[in-house]
């Protein structure tokens, strides 16, 4: 898998029928190391690492339904009141960053609500405020310390 840009995690991996499979903590279990999955298993260590938000308020790779139809966020973060404070898509390094992911990713959130959007591709890092009054957002350099 390509160096990504963020700092150097550790992983376990393990190999079965020729396919390479990488350990989550979030979700306890090996997923199939696709190139999207190296993208969101770096984002939960920055999430966990260099961010210390807390293990037990991240949630990965759930279903949910937006305008009925089903889709799955990638990496979620709750605040302690049960409400969302970060609500985060993960693409393959090769997927451009564009307007098309944003607006995805905005479409999940008038669902979810969560206060701040990470978009990523492991090469390039995006952060979002939520205005959800104005229903528009506002970059960030960094994503905010957890509250």
């Amino acid at each position: 898998m390509q160096k990504l840009n963020f700092p150097d995690y550790s992983f376990r991996f393990k190999n079965s029928e020729n396919k390479v499979s990488i350990f989550d903590e979030i979700r306890k279990k090996f997923i199939i190391l696709t190139p999207e999955e190296w993208v969101r298993q770096h984002t939960i260590r920055f999430l966990l690492i260099d961010k210390k938000y807390p293990k037990s308020y991240l949630n990965v790779e759930k279903t949910i339904t937006v305008n009925g139809t089903k889709k799955r966020y990638d990496i979620v973060v709750f605040k302690p009141n049960g409400e969302l404070f970060l609500l985060v898509e993960c693409k393959a390094p090769e997927v451009t960053i564009s307007q098309q992911t944003f607006d995805q990713i905005a479409r999940y959130n008038l669902k979810l609500n969560a206060d701040y959007l990470m978009v990523t591709n492991g090469v390039n890092h995006y952060f979002c405020e939520m205005n959800l009054e104005e229903e528009k957002y506002i970059f960030l350099k960094e994503l905010p310390e957890f509250h």
